[in-house]
């Protein structure tokens, strides 16, 4: 028949937006111009908009050098080029969805990415086009003859977006790199050689062009043909197009990478094209040819062809179209094309393109399904759908009229009309075309497809898809028809009743049981009825119809009686798959709440097939659901049916009864069952979802029952947890499962809640989401979000699987200050003196959550902040004289000693804990060493510089200042760059902008600075500001030995200068700097050359006056070789033993050989320190015994443990100072780390028995010890235990170890005893006495070394019992006056270290770690504010690179805040203890890596969690580490409904939920007693919401508690389903199951409704839908009784859906009527057909009953009660024959139905 004719829409006028932009821009207009329009999906835009709307269209306009890319009437780009452009396209270069913009210019190739980055490629030659192939860019070179050409701008442009799933699957095969033959290639130049070939490929923007091959008789040649020029590619399938004008040919080619075959790796030698050259080939094959055509095709592109993409030729000299089939072929996991030689046709065309109209959805492997717009020679436009055209587009009348009075013509409607012809059409995007007019004027125009109606669509694209091609394609040509071409209403319902009516006008057609009837002689009126001129007449006029339009043989003339025969058997096949494709669409719409509508319109059209098709069994099954219905369709006029109609709801009753695997999958249509079937997906879900609940497995991408199924990645143990998998994988979220019914819905929320307790670990987030666990997915998701596109795309995803429940992804913005909301006088300094309330003093951020959580009301912060402020004058007690005695200087001067050294201590407290703003300059608080004298009206007094040389002092305190100002930001925050370093750059060279370049390093800011600006600043030639800038650098550098730094810190070690340079004089100071700088940076390589240097600058002669920094040179150098070598001492080179032996030298031992193996004399040119022929020891030792100490950190070296002995004798005590005694006791400790014990034992063992014999006789007698040295005795004692001390400190550190605190604890306050006995001593196991011979100066400086080990014990923790000892000792000094600046620093620092970084952080006892932590802690103190001399002062900042963040708090995902959660913590087994678990309360600090084996979120207020780890030695993860299993130290948890938070709710005492909702509720019996009190009792809505957002936070509970305390529900009559809200709604909350509510609602709502009708005859309920709902409900309640679903109890009161059985059959067994109208339905098949209302309550209740009781349809009962009557003529066994024939019917209906046809006849035979 021929097509149909349909209107086309005008979307308006069409103008290239860019001239409108260029108008805009003042730009004079220019004909000169290019454009093309495309797709947004082609460069990865969005384009969510409306189909045909303009803005779905980008456009590239180009005129000149510029182009503009906009977006409907928005400009998104503007490009302005060098040159002029000659060619632009979009193309992918083989990088999947990545999108760039490649602009040909002459001798150069413009790439732009989206974002506005661009690369320019060279072309050495030129190239006249380039063309997008998915494996590349395709550029095709000029003849070397003809000059390069101008190639106009083709407005054709592939509208496909690229996908590159071919180039990853032939990569694979392309591993081993082969030579191939290319004759005449031996003499050509490796540069020069890709350039020979004709068509060139770009792979990627950052390589050049290489060569492209041809492939001929199975040998592979470098293309050379200039003449098979390029006219069309694909950048989704691997295509290419050209002709060649010589030979008249058209060929299509396939692009492949080549592979490794035999005949190419067999190629004569002489033609071996080099590999190197080559990385990468692609071959194109010859898969198609034709000659005859003098042109090239105008236009080539790809369209679809039933299911098949086919290559269509628009030949304007031929005017046809030509299209060729092509077809795949998979080959060794290879996809290869080819052409399909059976499909291949023509038409006649003078313009076409290809168009999305027909299926939108559909894709046919990469390709969307392509239509083709056809503009025929006689200017008609076609629409085709592959071969078969489907309609003629007109231009709608008023456009004509519009060109005629817009041309100033008075033309008649009708004239204007037909002098309108469509000259051209280009431009398609989609379902979208610019036409051109005669009226020399474009339209852009919408071809209207898709329907409007989601009815409509659904079932068109059923058919689509269940069709066999021959069928579809008639119904296509149904469906796009003259009868239905008229679409004067484009309405929902007009669209609907179209679809209907080609399907009814069959079911009107005379059927075959009548064209089988014998042949009569026909009227002449009949004859001229069925003739052709009858038909086509018919089509033009439209006031005579026919009957038969829509007769099928339009095409065919209708001359015999076998055509109409045909004819009619392909409309009953076309009626019968229909009725399949539609009852799947029909099944599938069941399962959703919302298309009850959809589902009724549906049920009316299947009926009328059902009964055109005599399908008996289908009617009665589609009238059951709408009984209505069985007053307007008839009854079927056969006597049987063959078919039972599939019945989703059955299957999954079976399902939850019997299992998956013994099922009837009869019972699901075929299309459920077809992968790759869209339309029917919400069906194939659900029954996906309940395979694998009950025992289906995953086979591939579909389950072992053959349904379809996407199962998201993770682990599984069960059936439930695989089901959640499958409703992750398939997007199935709870939007999802609210629009299932009820009862549908029940067994997946029962595999929801099971697994909602403990789920894997491993699961991706949409998965947690589903749980309602949103603390476990937002973990997962912000450790795999990596870039904030992915956060945003993965954030709407998930909240897309959480709707309607509102989770919120983005939590509450935590403010870093919360002094809004705890009080700002939390936080100010507790100073009633002060005057100055406003001082910066660098810890106002110190207050966050973290710390405000942890500490509470206690002000132990406050207190710290108080201790550590040197920014306000210091408190000086003095009397009212005003006049300033010397005393009181004095008095100041110790005071401002103690202020110097506070930075040091602020540093540690504030370390890591604001982020700086790049606008603005960096503060540092002032340091303050002034006094104030509250006794003189706060009179400020500064010290006097007649006495001492202010402004030297103030030098280091002002370095150590402006670090601790540095400390204070965030490491790698990623945002402190070069220039706002620079920006900070004072004119003058400081030590504040020194100490802010130190603080920077320390935290790894300095890797931004470059060579240059390094230089500038040693230019400067100033002392400290190199000092901090070379230890700075050495920190950020650390581990990497960078060349460049290297050369710049080596620079300031004279000792690697050659002998020709000039001597520089380079202060000691900065040479010890450079030496542990280098050891920073050389950390842990054990660099030969650099040790062998760093060991003789420990022995090396100063020269000069620095005669007294000797020390500090050595232990600096001692400390670098150490840094080196660390750990290293066992594994190193073979030269170790040369070291070791120089080391043991200048420890004072006697020259041997060797130690560990024979080794060569190493001389040194260097000058050593020596006297005589031994070293000074004095100089040499503490650097030696230090450099040995971190060779064998950890090693367990007997033989260097036996060389660093204790003296055992009072000669050997007199030999060593007691200090290196000290030292060694460290040294010995740190190399046998495993046997440090934190006992009391264990420190007296480091005692040597001379030691301890002679102290324990401290009090006896001491004639007899008259011989004996006392003091030796008693100094080496206490310099052993403060060296075990420190040794245990070390061991310990940041372990919080309870034993080792006490033990340190307790020494201490032993030594404070002995300075100045203050209380009883802890026990009597120390000696006593001792103070009486030692200087007390020994005694303080053991003392604070055992404080601060001490502290680096208890880093972070802030313990309070330390503290106070801390704040004792600060103020013991100063009262005493004896105010130190070496044991000040001491105190600062172990206070910054009690809270460091405010408590979020402390130690680690990693190798490095513990190096940088001896650094800081060599037990040599400062003097005074200028003391370098043993141990240079800004090494004591070097404990930052020690520090790790363990901290952990834990943020309810609900509200965003931080609260207490317990924690169950792991720790594996040790040599000082077994696997050991313990609580901790978050925000706490988590143990180390190396030892951390498990954290469990555990209590009974939140959801349980578990987080399983490896132990490992390795650092802590770094500030945003995506492996980092704690999110950077936050774990999300969510409370469970019924518990208050532990802020709100400390003791526990307000979690008391029932007393508190039956209080809030008033839930009391509501009897006949009390119905009127309740009745006068208004619940207050504002306290239900309180309690219930107390206990939940789920919004649609709150919602619902406030409707239930609405007034109007306060009549009588509500009462009932008010009381049963109310109790749902105290088990939603108890229970936390806020989808309870909606399934206990329609449950009870159901039930309601039934009972209503019975009662008023008029209910709303008019179908039995929710009676299948029920049933599946109640089998899953069965299967949760019987076992078959797992669980503690079920996900609804087992007792609610029992009364609900109860109930529904105490209805059904309340009707008078039923029994009656079910004998008449049952013997003649007849449903009661009366109108009235009473009737039609009958009608419905006797649906219900043959539902709930699964009475089969009349036909196959009878076929059934036929068999047991001609089998047995004994009735008696009726009732059990009936059972098994009919299984699945309710024994209560078998007896009705043996009652209707057994007892019947027991009467008649009695």
């Amino acid at each position: 028949m021929p097509p149909g004719v349909r209107q086309l829409t005008v979307l308006g006028k069409f103008k290239p937006f860019g001239l409108i932009a260029e108008a805009t821009d003042g730009k004079s207009p220019d004909d000169s111009y290019q454009y093309f329009l495309f797709d947004p999906e082609l460069t990865g835009a969005d384009g969510n908009e409306a189909n045909f709307s303009r803005q779905r269209e980008h456009e590239l306009f180009i005129r000149g050098n510029c182009i503009i890319w906009t977006s409907g009437s928005r400009v998104l780009k503007r490009f302005t080029l060098s040159s002029a452009v000659i060619k632009a396209c979009w193309s992918h270069l083989g990088r999947g969805t990545e999108a760039f913009l490649c602009v040909l210019q002459i001798g150069c190739l413009t790439i732009y990415n989206t974002s506005g980055e661009v690369v320019s490629v060279p072309l050495p030659r030129t190239v006249k086009s380039i063309w997008s192939l998915p494996y590349g860019l395709l550029l095709q070179q000029a003849t070397e003859v003809n000059p390069a050409s101008h190639v106009p701008f083709s407005s054709v442009s592939p509208i496909l977006s690229s996908r590159e799933m071919l180039r990853q699957k032939k990569e694979v095969g392309n591993s081993s790199p082969q030579n191939f033959h290319s004759p005449g290639t031996h003499d050509l130049n490796k540069r020069d050689m890709p350039y020979m070939s004709s068509h060139l490929i770009l792979r990627d923007p950052l390589e050049e062009p290489g060569p492209t091959y041809v492939e001929e008789r199975g040998k592979l040649n470098i293309m050379k043909d200039y003449d098979e020029r390029t006219i069309w590619t694909s950048d989704l399938l691997p295509l290419m197009t050209s002709y060649n004008k010589g030979k008249m040919q058209h060929s299509v080619w396939a692009a492949e990478f080549i592979e490794s075959n035999l005949e190419a790796s067999a190629s004569c030698a002489s033609g071996i094209v080099p590999d190197a050259v080559l990385p990468k080939r692609i071959s194109f094959r010859r898969i198609w040819q034709a000659k005859g055509a003098k042109k090239a095709a105008s236009k080539v592109f790809l369209a679809t062809d039933d299911a098949v993409p086919v290559i269509c030729f628009l030949i304007l000299e031929q005017k046809k179209l030509l299209s060729v089939g092509l077809q795949t072929v998979e080959i060794n996991n290879e996809i290869l094309f080819d052409v399909k030689a059976d499909v291949s046709w023509s038409v006649s065309a003078i313009a076409a393109a290809p168009v999305v109209v027909t299926r939108s959805q559909v894709k046919i492997g990469l390709l969307p399904h392509l239509d083709i717009i056809v503009l025929s020679p006689e200017n008609d436009l076609f629409l085709y759908s592959g071969k078969q055209c489907l309609c003629r587009y007109v231009l709608p009348s008023w456009l004509g009229e519009s060109i005629g009075f817009g041309d100033g013509v008075s033309a008649k409607t009708d004239s204007g009309f037909r002098d309108l012809k469509i000259t051209g059409l280009s431009d398609a995007v989609l379902g979208c075309i610019n036409l051109s007019v005669n009226h020399s004027q474009i339209f852009r125009c919408a071809l209207t497809g898709k329907p409007s109606s989601s009815l409509a669509n659904d079932c068109i694209a059923a058919i689509a898809e269940g069709l066999r091609s021959d069928l579809y394609s008639l119904f296509l040509s149904l469906l796009w028809g003259d009868g239905h071409s008229d679409q004067k209403s484009s309405s929902i319902h007009f669209e609907w009743e179209a679809l209907c009516n080609i399907f009814l006008e069959i079911c009107q057609k005379p059927t075959v049981v009548h064209l089988k009837q014998p042949k009569t002689s026909e009227s002449s009126w009949e004859f001229l009825l069925s003739s052709k001129f009858h038909k086509t007449y018919s089509r033009f006029h439209n006031g005579i119809t026919s009957i038969n339009r829509l007769d099928l043989e339009g095409i065919v003339p209708f001359d015999s009686k076998i055509c109409s025969e045909e004819t009619l058997g392909s409309s009953c096949e076309l009626m019968v798959q229909s009725l399949d494709c539609l009852h799947a669409v029909y099944e599938s719409l069941k399962m959703d709440n919302l298309r009850k509508q959809d589902l009724h319109h549906l049920a009316v059209l299947l009926c009328n097939i059902a009964k055109f098709l005599d399908e008996k069994c289908y009617l009665d099954y589609y009238i059951r659901d709408f009984p209505r219905l069985s007053t307007t369709i008839g009854a079927c006029t056969t006597l049987s049916s063959s078919r039972k109609p599939p019945n989703l709801f059955r299957w999954l009753e079976n399902c939850l009864r019997r299992g998956c695997l013994s099922t009837n999958f009869d019972d699901l249509p075929d299309l459920i069952r077809r992968d790759g079937c869209s339309i029917v997906s919400w069906a194939r879900k659900v029954v996906s979802f309940y395979s694998v609940l009950f025992g289906d497995k995953p086979e591939g991408r579909t389950l072992s029952s053959g349904v379809p199924c996407n199962i998201a990645p993770g682990s599984y143990s069960s059936n439930e947890e695989l089901t959640i998998l499958a409703m992750a994988g398939e997007r199935f979220g709870l939007h999802q499962l609210d629009l299932l019914p009820s009862g549908v819905s029940l067994p997946l929320r029962h595999a929801l809640d099971s697994c909602r307790e403990s789920p894997p670990a491993d699961w991706p987030a949409i998965a947690y989401v589903l749980l309602g666990r949103e603390d476990m997915a937002l973990s997962v998701f912000r450790n795999l979000s990596s870039s904030k596109e992915l956060e945003m795309q993965s954030n709407k995803s998930l909240i897309s699987m959480s709707i309607p429940y509102m989770l919120h992804l983005h939590p509450v913005i935590v403010p870093s200050s919360l002094s809004e909301s705890i009080g700002l006088e939390n936080t100010k300094i507790e100073d009633t003196n002060s005057v100055d309330g406003s001082v910066i003093d660098g810890m106002e951020h110190i207050f966050n959550s973290y710390t405000q959580l942890r500490y509470g009301r206690d002000l132990r912060l406050n207190e710290v902040r108080r201790l550590l402020c040197s920014a306000r004058p210091v408190v000086v007690q003095t009397s009212a004289n005003p006049t300033i005695s010397d005393q009181e200087q004095q008095q100041l001067w110790r005071i401002a000693q103690r202020t110097a050294v506070l930075p040091l201590g602020r540093g540690a407290f504030t370390l890591s804990t604001i982020h700086t703003l790049l606008t603005e300059a960096f503060t540092v608080p002032k340091l303050v060493l002034a006094g104030r004298l509250p006794a003189q009206q706060n009179a400020i007094v500064n010290l006097d510089p007649n006495i001492r040389n202010i402004q030297e002092l103030k030098t280091w305190p002002e370095f150590h200042n402006a670090v601790a100002a540095g400390l204070r930001l965030a490491p790698l925050q990623g945002k402190v760059s070069r220039t706002w370093i620079k920006y900070n750059k004072p004119g003058d060279p400081n030590a504040v902008h020194a100490g802010l370049l130190f603080g920077l390093g320390l935290q790894g800011y300095l890797h931004v600075l470059n060579l240059s600006d390094i230089y500038q600043y040693f230019t400067q030639d100033h002392e400290i500001t190199t000092v901090g800038l070379m230890l700075g650098l050495a920190a950020s550098y650390r581990r990497t030995m960078q060349p460049d730094i290297a050369k710049a810190l080596f620079f300031h070690v004279p000792a690697r200068y050659q002998a020709s340079y000039a001597e520089f004089e380079i202060p000691t100071l900065l040479q010890s700097a450079a030496l542990v700088s280098v050891g920073m940076l050389f950390e842990g390589s054990a660099h030969l050359q650099t040790m062998q240097l760093l060991l003789g600058e420990i022995g090396r002669r100063s020269a000069g006056d620095n005669v007294l920094e000797r020390e500090g040179y050595a232990v600096s150098a001692g400390f670098s070789l150490g840094l080196v070598a660390l750990g290293r001492g066992g594994d190193a080179l073979g030269s170790m033993d040369s070291l070791v032996n120089r080391l043991l030298q200048y420890l004072g031992a006697k020259e041997e050989k060797s130690i560990l193996a024979p080794s060569l004399e190493n001389h040194r040119s260097a000058a050593q320190t020596t006297d005589g022929s031994t070293s000074n020891v004095d100089i040499t030792a503490p650097g030696a015994i230090i450099a040995l100490t971190l060779m064998y950190l950890k090693t367990e070296s007997e033989v260097i443990f036996s060389k660093l002995s204790i003296p055992q004798t009072h000669y050997d005590l007199e030999c060593i100072r007691p200090d290196f005694i000290m030292l060694r006791v460290i040294a010995r400790n740190l190399i046998m780390w495993s046997r440090i014990c934190p006992t009391c034992d264990w420190i007296q063992s480091q005692v040597p028995e001379v030691v301890r014999n002679g102290i324990s006789h401290l009090r006896d007698d001491m004639d007899d010890m008259y011989e004996v040295d006392v003091e030796a005795l008693v100094q080496a004692y206490v310099n052993i235990v403060a060296g075990a001390c420190i040794s245990l400190g070390l061991r310990f550190a940041g372990t919080r170890d309870g034993n080792a605190r006490d033990l340190l604890n307790n020494y201490a306050l032993y030594l404070l005893n002995e300075i100045k006995p203050l209380s009883a001593t802890p026990g009597n196991a120390f000696p006593r006495g001792i103070s009486k011979y030692v200087d007390r100066g020994t005694l303080e400086m053991c003392l604070y070394l055992i404080i601060i080990s001490l502290s680096v014990v208890m880093a972070g923790s802030g313990d309070l019992q330390v503290f106070r000892l801390l704040r004792f000792l600060r103020s013991r000094n100063s009262a005493d006056g004896h105010a130190n600046y070496g044991t000040q620093m001491a105190v600062s620092l172990a206070t910054g270290f009690l809270f460091l970084g405010g408590g979020m952080r402390t130690f680690s006892t990693n190798d490095g770690s513990l190096a940088m932590l001896l650094i800081t802690l060599y037990p040599r103190l400062p003097s005074g504010p200028n003391d370098n001399r043993c141990h240079l002062q800004a090494f004591r900042h070097l404990y930052v690179l020690a520090t790790e963040a363990r901290w952990l708090q834990t943020i309810d995902v609900d509200s965003g805040l931080p609260v207490y959660a317990p924690l169950e913590v792991t720790v594996k087994e040790t040599k000082l203890y077994s696997e050991t678990r313990f609580c901790e309360i978050t925000p706490c600090i988590l143990p180390e890596r190396a030892i951390l084996k498990r954290i469990c979120v555990c209590g009974p207020r939140y959801w349980p969690q578990q987080i399983e780890l490896v132990p490992e030695e390795k650092n802590w993860w770094s500030f945003g580490d995506k492996s980092d299993p704690f999110n950077s130290g936050v774990i999300y948890v969510k409370r469970k409904v019924g518990a208050c938070s532990y802020v709100d709710d400390p003791v526990g005492c307000q979690s008391l939920l029932s007393r508190a909702m039956h209080k809030v509720f008033g839930l009391r019996t509501l009897g006949e007693s009390n119905m009127i009190a309740n009745s006068h009792r208004e619940l207050d809505s504002e306290s239900v919401d309180h309690l219930v957002s107390t206990f939940s936070s789920d919004p649609s509970l709150i919602a619902f508690a406030q409707l239930c305390c609405d007034k109007s529900w306060n009549n009588r009559s509500d009462s009932e389903f008010k009381e049963f809200c109310l109790q749902v709604l105290f088990d939603c909350i108890s229970k936390d199951r806020p989808a309870l509510l909606q399934v206990y609602l329609s449950l009870y709502t159901t039930i309601g409704s039934m009972a209503d009708l019975l009662v008023k005859s008029d209910s709303n309920m008019c179908d039995s839908l929710s009676i299948s709902s029920l049933k599946v409900a109640l089998a899953y309640n069965e299967a949760v009784s019987s076992g078959r679903l797992a669980s503690s109890g079920g996900f609804v009161q087992s007792i609610f859906l029992s009364s609900l059985r109860k109930r529904c059959e105490e209805i059904l067994n309340c009707s008078t009527e039923l029994k009656i109208n079910l004998r008449n339905y049952l013997t003649s098949e007849a449903w009661p057909d009366d109108k009235s209302s009473k009737l039609q309550k009958d009608i419905i209740i006797l649906s219900w009953y043959l539902k709930w009781f699964s009475v089969p349809s009349p036909s196959i009962i009878k076929a059934a009660v036929e068999k047991i009557k001609s089998k047995s003529k004994n009735s008696t066994w009726a009732i059990p024959l009936l059972r098994l024939l009919l299984p699945s019917t309710h024994i209560s209906a078998i007896s009705e139905i043996d009652s209707v046809f057994f007892s019947s006849d027991e009467t008649t035979v009695s």
